[in-house]
């Protein structure tokens, strides 16, 4: 058996033990023994994708007792990367699960569901096969509802979240074997090596709308995304950043695996529709983002942003490939891979820190917190690198990956002015609008979060009387962070290996260049983050040097100021609250987000005139939810309502639906 197959068998045998040891083990160390486990599956699966990432081959046979082929799990270089992000963030979750799960989280079928949803996750890049991709699949989702529905028992919000959970996914994965069932028709087997087809025939487009709805619906992309502000918000903190971390980066691998893998130089329309659906995720997604005060909901649609991104590129490499801009394509495609495994990296430490939030306060509604910077300094610095790292802020790996996706659409179109180009010269400026405008909204969003939980003055006793987490949940958060800076700092080394992934010939679309700096070769860009670094440090060390000698010649003195300007009894309410720091962004985008306003007016002892007290109440709902999703559900309530008066328990009305029935069947077998 090669390593490969060694470590896949090893990540089974250490699930199962997983499973049997939080059915067996006693309340008191079943958090310990469970979270040992689990970080356990995720090292193995990490060295296991990185060998499969490296080159390394091999794979594990499964027999089974259908009249088939056997299933074959053997990950390539592509699977290898996903199955080294995934197995990444379920080392930090497992890390912190140790000291965050209490109550229900802690329960024997939480910690039944927890390794069988890591397992789930990391098989899914190693399959080989249509079978054996839906069976990895099914476990993935079915360990995530579990998680999700811990605690539904005492909180009605939760089991409302797991029915749009899990119809949204069961609609996925419908879509996604009605994909592969047309490949299969069309080729005649189940293995990737057999559905690969012509791309522009009709069933391969019937497959790649498919494919589009049930792995657009897992990573989050309008309109299948109504899941995600419900679901990663009521989910376990350490659920929600593996679910928002790892989970929707395998609704990417499988884009990807169709895109490159299955149906490789589709027709232009594919990727201008990748390219609308990424653009309007990245668009929406940031925008709700950016009004919302509950900081779950706010990481939960800025998710939806970033997958936007990564699609984009995705569909912006298939339109650029199909004009021969092939530099520019490489270019794009490693971006969008960048893309995901940053967003791994920075979405992950960001959900672990809300979890430490909720931990030490039991408050996410940013209006009731602040001042937790100097109350929790692990947790402000790790969460600060990583909102660093979300608003794409140089010297993390956020910049670095959306600089290379510019850079691809910035060159990308200056393409010639040939008919065949114009689609392509439209929509790359197009593209490079809709980024700007969401690195911009990235960046307010992300220093009000900041600003307000952390640096504001406190606006609860909860928020008063924070205190630092528990060390393993300070050591998941300091890990996630430095692997947002590592990423940021030493972008060449990371780009170069995942150019292996999707590229003929990687080194002319990616080189690492300096002490780890990035080059493209074929549109002339290169970046050097240490280089910045050492510049910013000459800039910034001689105002240092000035300040503390001016310090030092001056010594500080207390002085009673005669006019404080307002700012010497400044209270907490006299601070922004994230409300009010959104209101600018609600009243641009009015007609985008469509704000509920209720205003109510008591006055004083029947007066018309004398105003006891104005209380406004502001919602800003999902358009998408409210104007598409509510009015389907509704008209299959009245449907169902209407069905079930012909159902009305009579055994003689039974028996001649099945006389009716019977007959069309005659007839129609007769003719």
């Amino acid at each position: 058996m090669t390593g490969i197959g060694a470590g896949l068998l090893l990540q089974l045998g250490l699930g199962a033990l997983a499973v049997v040891s939080a059915l067996m083990a006693a309340p008191s160390l079943r958090s310990r023994a469970g979270g040992i486990l689990c970080t356990l599956i995720a090292v193995t699966g990490f060295v296991t994708g990185l060998a499969a990432l490296l080159g390394a081959t091999g794979g594990l046979l499964i027999p089974i007792a259908l009249p088939m082929d056997p299933l074959l799990l053997a990950p390539d270089r592509l699977g290898g990367l996903f199955m080294l992000v995934v197995s990444g963030v379920g080392i930090l979750v497992s890390l912190y699960s140790m000291s965050s799960t209490r109550g229900p989280d802690a329960s024997r079928t939480a910690w039944v569901a927890m390794p069988v949803f890591l397992v789930g996750m990391q098989l899914v890049p190693a399959a080989t096969d249509s079978v054996s991709f839906l069976l990895a699949w099914e476990i993935m989702t079915l360990g995530s509802t579990v998680l999700l529905l811990a605690d539904h028992a005492s909180r009605a919000s939760v089991a409302s979240a797991g029915i749009w959970y899990s119809a949204m996914s069961q609609l996925s994965f419908f879509f996604i074997l009605a994909g592969f069932a047309v490949l299969a028709a069309a080729s005649g087997g189940t293995s990737f090596a057999n559905l690969q087809i012509e791309s522009g025939s009709w069933p391969a487009n019937v497959a790649f709308v498919l494919f589009l709805l049930g792995f657009g619906g897992k990573a989050e992309l309008v309109p299948l995304h109504v899941w995600v502000p419900r679901v990663l918000p009521e989910a376990p903190s350490h659920v929600s950043a593996a679910m928002s971390g790892a989970m929707v980066k395998v609704g990417v691998y499988g884009g990807l695996l169709v895109c490159v893998r299955l149906l490789p130089d589709g027709p232009a329309w594919w990727g201008i529709a990748i390219m609308l659906i990424g653009g309007a995720s990245a668009l929406y997604g940031i925008l709700q983002a950016s009004v919302s005060s509950d900081l779950k909901v706010l990481l939960a649609y800025s998710t939806t942003e970033n997958m936007g991104l990564v699609f984009l590129g995705l569909g912006a490499s298939m339109l650029l490939r199909g004009y021969d801009a092939t530099a520019a394509a490489d270019a794009a495609l490693v971006a969008a891979l960048l893309l995901a495994v940053s967003h791994a990296a920075f979405k992950s430490t960001l959900f672990l820190g809300a979890g430490a939030i909720i931990h030490a306060t039991g408050e996410r509604n940013l209006d009731r917190l602040g001042g937790l910077g100097a109350r929790m300094p692990v947790t402000a610095a790790a969460f600060g690198v990583a909102s660093l790292g979300a608003a794409a802020i140089p010297i993390t790996s956020g910049f670095v990956a959306e600089w290379m996706l510019l850079q691809s659409l910035i060159h990308g179109g200056r393409l010639d002015g040939a008919v065949v180009s114009v689609a392509a010269s439209v929509a790359m400026p197009l593209a490079v609008a809709v980024i700007a405008l969401t690195a911009g909204l990235a960046l307010l969003t992300f220093v009000k979060a900041y600003g307000i939980a952390f640096l504001a003055r406190p606006r609860s006793t909860a928020a008063a009387d924070a205190h630092e987490v528990p060390p393993l949940m300070q050591l998941a958060l300091a890990l996630g962070a430095l692997s947002v800076l590592a990423l940021g700092l030493l972008p060449g080394p990371v780009a170069a290996l995942v150019a292996h992934t999707v590229s003929p010939n990687p080194t002319a679309a990616v080189q690492s260049v300096g002490l780890g700096g990035v080059s493209l070769p074929g549109i002339g860009a290169v970046l050097d983050p240490i280089m910045l670094v050492v510049l910013s440090a000459l800039v910034a060390i001689p105002v240092i040097v000035s300040i503390i000698v001016s310090a030092r010649r001056h010594p500080h003195r207390t002085v009673d100021l005669p006019w404080g300007g307002g700012g010497s009894r400044a209270r907490p309410r006299m601070q922004y609250t994230a409300t009010s720091y959104a209101e600018p962004l609600v009243r641009v985008f009015d007609d985008v987000l469509r704000p509920s306003r209720d205003v109510q007016v008591t006055h004083v002892a029947e007066s018309r005139y004398l105003v006891e007290r104005v209380q406004v109440e502001q919602r800003v709902s999902d358009v998408f939810e409210t104007r598409l999703y509510r009015p389907v559900l509704n008209l299959f309530q009245r449907y169902g309502i209407v069905v079930r008066q012909v159902a009305n328990g009579s055994i003689h009305r039974y028996l001649s639906y099945s006389f009716v029935a019977l007959l069309i069947v005659l007839i129609v077998v007769s003719l």
